[in-house]
């Protein structure tokens, strides 16, 4: 028997390396599914996002975010223990040389019912912002008032959108740092007319997670042209600030998260929050200043009405 030469063995060792390479990604995206799965599902349980006979509208810009989160409510979808309907829309906005194919292409194929609103937000955006500044307010709040609009056309109860951990903690800082305020992304939002329920089932998922998957799964990102361009935006310099912390300090970034979900208001200065001026001894949580309770024990005095 002749033996084998170097030429016959490499194709066998390519294929080899391949193969082996190919089940490491299928093993690192399986990895990454259940994570965000479970992820997704608690906090769907802990909020009560979704329940039986919802509609919900997914709303999808064609980024990672919200690609994954339409992926994982499918396949979650699927075997969850309650009946809900996901519809799939889009707001083309009118971005020059948006590519208009890719979302239907993709959507078609999954097979989820859907439906691109076209509204020209971005020349309200360019006409209404000076040059050089940032247009991102403007531009989400007209894009969300056509999408609760849109949620009533079509009757959905619940509209989901892909803001998840990582944005939480950015907004949050934002607000401290740039608005005064402790204030952040809720997981679950009534809209101020009582009309819209938003949800983020990405709640408790990482960027970093979403992105992994997202370039597994090959989703046909469309940038955002709009915005995306622009440099030195508060909200990136935040971004920054957060991954330079997760990088030098692992486990920081869950600690922060888990701070917003253990608040103490009689340990921060609220005073709209917290009855500092009825606090008394024997009284841990305050002295209540409304109805027959009002009146602190002994006769206190109110010396803002000297």
């Amino acid at each position: 028997m002749a033996a084998s030469s170097a030429s016959d063995t490499e194709p066998c060792a390519a294929q080899g390396a391949q193969s082996d390479a190919e089940r490491k990604t299928k093993l690192r995206l399986n990895k990454l599914q259940k994570r965000l799965r479970r992820e997704m599902g608690r906090a769907i349980e802990d909020f009560r996002m979704i329940e039986d006979g919802d509609r919900v509208m997914v709303c999808l810009s064609g980024g990672k975010d919200s690609y994954t989160m339409l992926d994982i409510l499918l396949n979650l979808q699927k075997s969850a223990p309650i009946s809900f309907e996901l519809v799939a829309v889009n707001l083309d906005q009118k971005q020059p040389g948006f590519p208009e194919h890719i979302l239907p292409a993709y959507l078609d194929a999954v097979g989820v019912p859907y439906h691109i609103v076209e509204r020209d937000t971005y020349s309200i955006v360019k006409k209404l912002v000076p040059e050089g500044k940032t247009t991102c307010g403007l531009c989400s709040r007209l894009r969300r008032g056509t999408l609760y609009g849109f949620a009533d056309e079509i009757g959905a109860n619940k509209i989901a959108l892909g803001h998840h951990r990582d944005d939480i903690l950015e907004t949050f800082f934002l607000n401290m740092f740039f608005g005064g305020k402790l204030k952040s992304m809720p997981p679950k939002l009534l809209s101020d007319d009582g009309k819209n329920m938003v949800i983020r089932p990405l709640a408790y998922a990482r960027e970093k997670d979403i992105e992994a998957y997202s370039e597994l799964r090959q989703f046909p990102i469309i940038p955002c042209n709009l915005c995306g361009s622009q440099e030195n935006l508060q909200r990136q310099v935040i971004k920054d600030m957060l991954q330079g912390w997760d990088h030098t300090h692992p486990g920081r970034i869950e600690t922060m998260f888990r701070s917003l979900q253990n608040v103490v208001p009689s340990h921060l200065a609220d005073t709209q929050l917290f009855d500092f001026a009825n606090l008394q001894l024997g009284f841990a949580e305050g002295v209540a200043t409304s109805g027959e309770d009002a009146e602190a024990p002994g006769g206190r005095i109110d010396i803002l009405s000297l």
